[in-house]
Protein backbone atom coordinates (compact mmCIF):
# COMPACT_ATOMS: atom_id res chain seq x y z
CA UNK A 1 0.00 0.00 0.00
CA UNK A 2 1.13 3.64 0.32
CA UNK A 3 2.68 5.75 2.87
CA UNK A 4 0.72 8.32 5.05
CA UNK A 5 1.29 10.63 7.57
CA UNK A 6 -0.60 11.97 10.54
CA UNK A 7 -0.17 13.74 13.27
CA UNK A 8 1.38 12.91 16.92
CA UNK A 9 -0.60 10.67 18.87
CA UNK A 10 -2.75 9.84 15.82
CA UNK A 11 -4.55 13.73 16.57
CA UNK A 12 -5.03 15.10 12.97
CA UNK A 13 -6.15 18.81 12.05
CA UNK A 14 -9.88 18.88 11.35
CA UNK A 15 -9.21 19.54 7.55
CA UNK A 16 -6.49 17.88 6.76
CA UNK A 17 -3.87 15.68 7.60
CA UNK A 18 -0.43 16.88 9.09
CA UNK A 19 2.81 15.16 8.50
CA UNK A 20 4.03 13.17 11.90
CA UNK A 21 7.72 10.98 11.60
CA UNK A 22 7.53 8.06 9.88
CA UNK A 23 9.52 6.17 12.01
CA UNK A 24 7.88 2.99 13.63
CA UNK A 25 9.67 1.72 17.05
CA UNK A 26 9.25 -2.10 16.44
CA UNK A 27 8.06 -4.64 13.98
CA UNK A 28 5.20 -5.33 12.44
CA UNK A 29 4.19 -9.09 13.50
CA UNK A 30 1.24 -10.86 11.39
CA UNK A 31 0.48 -14.27 12.11
CA UNK A 32 -1.57 -15.31 9.71
CA UNK A 33 -1.62 -15.23 6.06
CA UNK A 34 -4.74 -12.57 4.50
CA UNK A 35 -7.90 -14.28 3.31
CA UNK A 36 -6.61 -12.43 -0.50
CA UNK A 37 -3.94 -10.36 -2.16
CA UNK A 38 -4.92 -7.32 -3.80
CA UNK A 39 -4.05 -7.16 -7.63
CA UNK A 40 -1.83 -4.96 -9.73
CA UNK A 41 -4.04 -2.69 -11.52
CA UNK A 42 -3.40 -2.44 -15.35
CA UNK A 43 -3.60 0.98 -16.83
CA UNK A 44 -5.96 0.00 -19.85
CA UNK A 45 -8.99 2.39 -19.49
CA UNK A 46 -10.95 2.68 -22.47
CA UNK A 47 -10.59 6.31 -23.82
CA UNK A 48 -14.20 8.43 -23.93
CA UNK A 49 -15.38 12.47 -24.17
CA UNK A 50 -15.97 11.96 -20.42
CA UNK A 51 -12.70 10.60 -19.44
CA UNK A 52 -11.23 7.26 -18.99
CA UNK A 53 -13.85 4.18 -18.36
CA UNK A 54 -11.51 1.87 -16.43
CA UNK A 55 -13.46 -1.63 -16.06
CA UNK A 56 -12.82 -3.58 -12.49
CA UNK A 57 -11.30 -6.66 -12.19
CA UNK A 58 -10.74 -9.66 -9.78
CA UNK A 59 -8.44 -8.19 -6.90
CA UNK A 60 -8.42 -4.81 -7.78
CA UNK A 61 -8.83 -2.40 -5.01
CA UNK A 62 -10.34 1.35 -5.43
CA UNK A 63 -6.64 2.79 -3.86
CA UNK A 64 -4.90 0.68 -6.64
CA UNK A 65 -6.90 1.77 -9.20
CA UNK A 66 -6.89 5.59 -8.42
CA UNK A 67 -2.85 5.41 -7.64
CA UNK A 68 -2.25 3.85 -10.98
CA UNK A 69 -3.94 6.35 -13.31
CA UNK A 70 -2.24 8.93 -10.94
CA UNK A 71 -5.55 10.56 -9.44
CA UNK A 72 -6.85 11.01 -5.90
CA UNK A 73 -9.53 7.94 -4.63
CA UNK A 74 -11.39 10.23 -2.89
CA UNK A 75 -12.21 12.26 -6.08
CA UNK A 76 -12.68 9.05 -8.14
CA UNK A 77 -15.00 7.86 -5.28
CA UNK A 78 -17.18 11.47 -5.59
CA UNK A 79 -17.33 11.56 -9.15
CA UNK A 80 -18.78 8.15 -9.66
CA UNK A 81 -21.43 8.87 -6.86
CA UNK A 82 -19.56 5.63 -4.16
CA UNK A 83 -21.33 5.25 -1.02
CA UNK A 84 -20.95 3.28 1.80
CA UNK A 85 -20.04 0.69 1.96
CA UNK A 86 -18.15 1.28 -1.35
CA UNK A 87 -17.63 -1.83 -2.59
CA UNK A 88 -16.27 -2.58 -6.11
CA UNK A 89 -17.76 -5.09 -8.14
CA UNK A 90 -15.69 -7.24 -10.89
CA UNK A 91 -17.13 -5.61 -14.40
CA UNK A 92 -17.86 -1.88 -12.53
CA UNK A 93 -16.48 0.92 -14.85
CA UNK A 94 -15.04 3.59 -13.12
CA UNK A 95 -15.12 6.93 -14.64
CA UNK A 96 -11.68 8.54 -14.59
CA UNK A 97 -10.16 12.15 -15.49
CA UNK A 98 -8.47 12.09 -18.95
CA UNK A 99 -4.55 11.98 -18.85
CA UNK A 100 -4.54 15.60 -19.83
CA UNK A 101 -6.99 16.51 -17.25
CA UNK A 102 -5.20 14.56 -14.60
CA UNK A 103 -1.49 15.94 -15.44
CA UNK A 104 -3.16 19.66 -15.20
CA UNK A 105 -4.70 18.95 -11.66
CA UNK A 106 -1.49 17.79 -10.61
CA UNK A 107 0.51 20.56 -12.77
CA UNK A 108 -1.90 23.31 -10.14
CA UNK A 109 -1.44 22.00 -7.27
CA UNK A 110 1.44 22.74 -5.11
CA UNK A 111 4.12 19.97 -3.71
CA UNK A 112 2.23 20.04 0.14
CA UNK A 113 -1.01 19.52 -1.60
CA UNK A 114 0.22 16.83 -3.63
CA UNK A 115 1.41 14.84 -0.31
CA UNK A 116 -1.78 15.10 0.90
CA UNK A 117 -3.56 14.18 -2.33
CA UNK A 118 -1.78 10.57 -1.96
CA UNK A 119 -1.68 10.56 1.17
CA UNK A 120 -3.38 7.31 2.86
CA UNK A 121 -5.56 7.77 5.67
CA UNK A 122 -8.25 5.20 7.54
CA UNK A 123 -10.91 7.10 5.14
CA UNK A 124 -9.12 5.56 2.36
CA UNK A 125 -8.88 2.27 3.57
CA UNK A 126 -12.41 2.21 4.68
CA UNK A 127 -13.95 3.11 1.48
CA UNK A 128 -11.51 1.44 -1.03
CA UNK A 129 -9.36 -0.94 0.42
CA UNK A 130 -11.21 -3.89 -0.21
CA UNK A 131 -10.85 -6.10 -3.79
CA UNK A 132 -13.80 -6.10 -5.92
CA UNK A 133 -16.26 -8.28 -5.37
CA UNK A 134 -18.31 -10.91 -7.39
CA UNK A 135 -21.34 -9.10 -9.39
CA UNK A 136 -24.34 -9.67 -7.81
CA UNK A 137 -27.96 -10.12 -9.13
CA UNK A 138 -28.72 -7.38 -11.77
CA UNK A 139 -30.08 -4.24 -10.62
CA UNK A 140 -33.70 -3.63 -11.34
CA UNK A 141 -33.79 -0.51 -13.87
CA UNK A 142 -33.63 3.02 -12.46
CA UNK A 143 -33.98 6.42 -13.85
CA UNK A 144 -31.18 7.74 -15.98
CA UNK A 145 -31.25 11.05 -13.28
CA UNK A 146 -30.01 8.41 -10.70
CA UNK A 147 -27.31 6.77 -12.45
CA UNK A 148 -23.57 7.20 -12.69
CA UNK A 149 -21.32 6.33 -16.11
CA UNK A 150 -20.75 2.48 -16.05
CA UNK A 151 -21.71 2.00 -11.82
CA UNK A 152 -24.86 0.88 -10.25
CA UNK A 153 -26.69 3.10 -8.32
CA UNK A 154 -25.46 3.74 -4.94
CA UNK A 155 -27.38 2.22 -1.51
CA UNK A 156 -29.21 4.65 0.07
CA UNK A 157 -27.07 5.96 3.12
CA UNK A 158 -28.51 6.21 6.80
CA UNK A 159 -27.78 8.80 9.31
CA UNK A 160 -25.66 8.70 11.92
CA UNK A 161 -27.25 7.57 15.44
CA UNK A 162 -27.64 9.44 18.20
CA UNK A 163 -27.92 7.15 20.51
CA UNK A 164 -26.17 4.28 22.23
CA UNK A 165 -28.57 1.82 21.25
CA UNK A 166 -28.72 1.98 17.67
CA UNK A 167 -25.54 1.19 17.85
CA UNK A 168 -23.66 -2.62 18.10
CA UNK A 169 -22.97 -3.59 21.59
CA UNK A 170 -19.37 -2.63 21.25
CA UNK A 171 -16.88 -2.96 24.37
CA UNK A 172 -13.70 -0.95 25.04
CA UNK A 173 -10.61 -2.65 23.82
CA UNK A 174 -8.36 -2.14 26.79
CA UNK A 175 -9.33 -1.24 30.49
CA UNK A 176 -6.80 1.56 30.50
CA UNK A 177 -8.36 5.09 31.38
CA UNK A 178 -8.01 7.25 28.11
CA UNK A 179 -5.10 9.65 28.13
CA UNK A 180 -6.42 11.67 24.84
CA UNK A 181 -9.97 12.18 24.38
CA UNK A 182 -12.00 12.58 20.98
CA UNK A 183 -12.25 15.60 19.65
CA UNK A 184 -10.24 19.18 19.03
CA UNK A 185 -6.96 19.52 20.32
CA UNK A 186 -4.42 22.69 20.80
CA UNK A 187 -2.72 23.85 17.44
CA UNK A 188 -5.85 22.92 15.21
CA UNK A 189 -5.68 19.40 15.20
CA UNK A 190 -8.38 16.55 15.90
CA UNK A 191 -8.63 12.85 17.38
CA UNK A 192 -10.70 10.87 15.48
CA UNK A 193 -10.92 8.30 18.22
CA UNK A 194 -9.54 7.98 22.16
CA UNK A 195 -6.23 6.79 23.13
CA UNK A 196 -6.32 4.48 25.98
CA UNK A 197 -3.54 3.82 28.32
CA UNK A 198 -1.82 0.42 28.41
CA UNK A 199 1.16 -1.80 29.36
CA UNK A 200 3.51 -2.69 25.95
CA UNK A 201 2.19 -6.13 25.14
CA UNK A 202 -1.13 -5.90 27.13
CA UNK A 203 -4.02 -7.73 24.86
CA UNK A 204 -6.10 -5.90 22.42
CA UNK A 205 -9.61 -7.30 22.12
CA UNK A 206 -12.15 -6.76 19.37
CA UNK A 207 -14.75 -4.17 20.64
CA UNK A 208 -16.90 -6.43 18.84
CA UNK A 209 -17.52 -9.05 16.05
CA UNK A 210 -17.13 -8.48 12.83
CA UNK A 211 -14.22 -9.24 9.43
CA UNK A 212 -10.57 -7.71 9.77
CA UNK A 213 -10.72 -4.97 6.63
CA UNK A 214 -7.27 -4.04 6.96
CA UNK A 215 -3.78 -5.44 9.13
CA UNK A 216 -0.96 -3.22 8.49
CA UNK A 217 1.19 -0.40 9.21
CA UNK A 218 1.21 1.93 5.81
CA UNK A 219 -0.30 4.96 8.13
CA UNK A 220 3.04 5.50 10.19
CA UNK A 221 1.56 7.87 12.74
CA UNK A 222 -0.69 5.11 13.73
CA UNK A 223 1.94 2.45 13.71
CA UNK A 224 0.73 -1.55 13.68
CA UNK A 225 -3.16 -0.90 12.79
CA UNK A 226 -5.85 -2.85 12.52
CA UNK A 227 -9.35 -2.20 11.59
CA UNK A 228 -12.47 -4.33 11.84
CA UNK A 229 -15.83 -3.93 9.99
CA UNK A 230 -18.94 -4.52 11.92
CA UNK A 231 -22.55 -4.87 10.76
CA UNK A 232 -24.52 -1.73 10.15
CA UNK A 233 -21.55 0.58 8.42
CA UNK A 234 -19.59 0.14 11.68
CA UNK A 235 -15.39 0.07 11.84
CA UNK A 236 -13.74 0.07 14.50
CA UNK A 237 -9.76 1.12 14.46
CA UNK A 238 -7.00 0.08 16.45
CA UNK A 239 -3.41 1.73 16.23
CA UNK A 240 0.14 1.56 18.05
CA UNK A 241 0.04 -1.78 18.30
CA UNK A 242 3.08 -3.69 19.25
CA UNK A 243 1.86 -6.97 17.33
CA UNK A 244 -0.98 -7.94 14.95
CA UNK A 245 -2.34 -11.07 15.79
CA UNK A 246 -4.98 -11.57 12.84
CA UNK A 247 -4.50 -10.54 9.34
CA UNK A 248 -7.20 -8.89 6.89
CA UNK A 249 -9.85 -11.23 6.01
CA UNK A 250 -9.93 -12.70 9.55
CA UNK A 251 -13.78 -13.21 11.31
CA UNK A 252 -13.22 -11.92 14.94
CA UNK A 253 -15.86 -12.09 18.10
CA UNK A 254 -16.02 -9.81 20.49
CA UNK A 255 -13.45 -10.20 23.22
CA UNK A 256 -10.98 -12.14 20.65
CA UNK A 257 -7.33 -10.75 21.56
CA UNK A 258 -6.41 -9.49 18.28
CA UNK A 259 -3.34 -7.67 18.95
CA UNK A 260 -0.68 -6.72 21.33
CA UNK A 261 -0.45 -3.36 22.95
CA UNK A 262 2.83 -1.28 22.19
CA UNK A 263 3.94 2.00 20.98
CA UNK A 264 4.96 2.10 17.72
CA UNK A 265 3.85 5.08 15.55
CA UNK A 266 4.18 8.65 16.52
CA UNK A 267 3.84 7.85 20.52
CA UNK A 268 6.51 7.92 23.48
CA UNK A 269 4.63 5.36 25.59
CA UNK A 270 2.58 2.48 25.29
CA UNK A 271 -1.26 3.15 24.44
CA UNK A 272 -3.57 2.03 22.02
CA UNK A 273 -5.50 4.30 19.94
CA UNK A 274 -9.28 3.41 19.54
CA UNK A 275 -11.58 5.12 16.64
CA UNK A 276 -15.33 3.68 16.26
CA UNK A 277 -16.52 4.80 12.78
CA UNK A 278 -20.24 4.63 10.96
CA UNK A 279 -18.74 4.55 7.73
CA UNK A 280 -16.43 7.08 7.58
CA UNK A 281 -17.23 9.24 10.07
CA UNK A 282 -15.66 9.24 13.22
CA UNK A 283 -18.22 8.93 17.03
CA UNK A 284 -16.77 9.54 20.39
CA UNK A 285 -16.85 5.86 21.64
CA UNK A 286 -17.41 7.51 25.06
CA UNK A 287 -21.05 8.44 23.36
CA UNK A 288 -21.74 4.63 22.24
CA UNK A 289 -19.98 2.45 24.79
CA UNK A 290 -19.95 4.41 27.72
CA UNK A 291 -17.82 5.94 30.48
CA UNK A 292 -14.50 4.04 31.93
Amino acid sequence: MFVACLALAACVPADRRAPAPATAKRPLAVVAKPAWQARKVVTDAVTTPGGRLHTVKPGETGIAIARAYGVDWGKVAAANGLKPPYVLEVGDRLLLPSARQAAAQLAAMSVEERARAFDLKIDDIITGGEPAASPGPAPKPTPKSASKPGLKPPAVVQPLPQLAGEAPQFRWPVDGRIVSGFGAKPGGRFNDGVNLKASAGAPVRAAGDGVVAYAGDAIPGFGNLLLIKHAGGWVTAYGHNEALLVARGKRVAQGDIIARAGETGAVTEPQVHFELRRGRAPVDPVRVIGGR
